[in-house]
């Protein structure tokens, strides 16, 4: 016997439910996951939270203060690091403004110091970095600005914070340097444990809750 009309309009209602709950299902299986604001694919490590990057390798630089400062007066501290310069106009005065906040809102940390790498360091000698530091009210002995040796601050910052920071030139002026944007968040025995946008107030939110989480380990 014929099917109905109305039986041939509910089996093909049933055929497309049917078709797409296997596409979804399909979908949510192989599809790419989006992890803490991140696009990333199954068995990747998301680079925010407390994961266990690279560790930090040794180095001596100058603090604003002319003194010499070692990976070593960091041992047993957890930290915070950016990378900026004195001369930027597009990222560094907000990267340094949300790093007075932290300094603000984290006052109960003892154990924490933030740490400013200069990677304009030809330009950047201590007192340029004295100066700029007292623009946003750096406390001396909790937040530090370093400077030094090009070629160490780069390998530093390339090799041992795996981030980039590049010269770019640009016809009649000052020579733009690209470097990224993200606070780094580093343990007492210096390991890298999250790298955080500090443009975004979400990433930063997660930063203050790991740094309160890792102070606790």
């Amino acid at each position: 016997m014929p099917l109905s009309k109305t039986r041939l309009l509910l089996l093909g209602f049933f055929v497309t439910t049917l078709a797409i709950g296997l596409g979804t299902l399909l979908w949510l299986n192989f599809a790419p996951k989006r992890v803490a604001g991140w696009n990333q694919l199954p068995g990747q490590q998301p680079l925010e939270g407390l994961n266990r990057h690279n560790v930090v390798p040794d180095f001596t630089l100058t603090e604003r203060s002319g003194k010499p400062i070692a990976l070593a007066n960091l041992q047993g501290k957890v930290w915070i690091a950016d990378f900026i310069y004195t001369t930027c106009t597009d990222t560094c005065p907000l990267q340094s403004a949300e790093m007075a906040k932290l300094q603000s809102e984290l006052a109960d940390v003892t154990n924490l110091r933030l740490v400013s790498f200069s990677v304009d360091p030809t330009k950047d000698t201590p007192a340029v970095l004295q100066a700029y530091a007292a623009r946003f009210k750096a406390d001396a002995e909790r937040w530090l600005f370093l400077t030094g040796d090009k070629e160490q601050i780069s390998n530093l910052v390339q090799g041992g914070f795996r981030l980039s920071a590049a010269p770019l030139k640009q016809d009649g002026t000052d020579t733009v340097i690209l470097h990224s944007p993200r606070f780094v968040l580093v343990d007492s025995t210096a390991t890298i444990r999250g790298y955080y946008d500090s443009r975004e107030p979400d990433a930063l939110l997660r930063l203050k809750q790991d740094l309160r989480a890792l102070v606790k380990e």
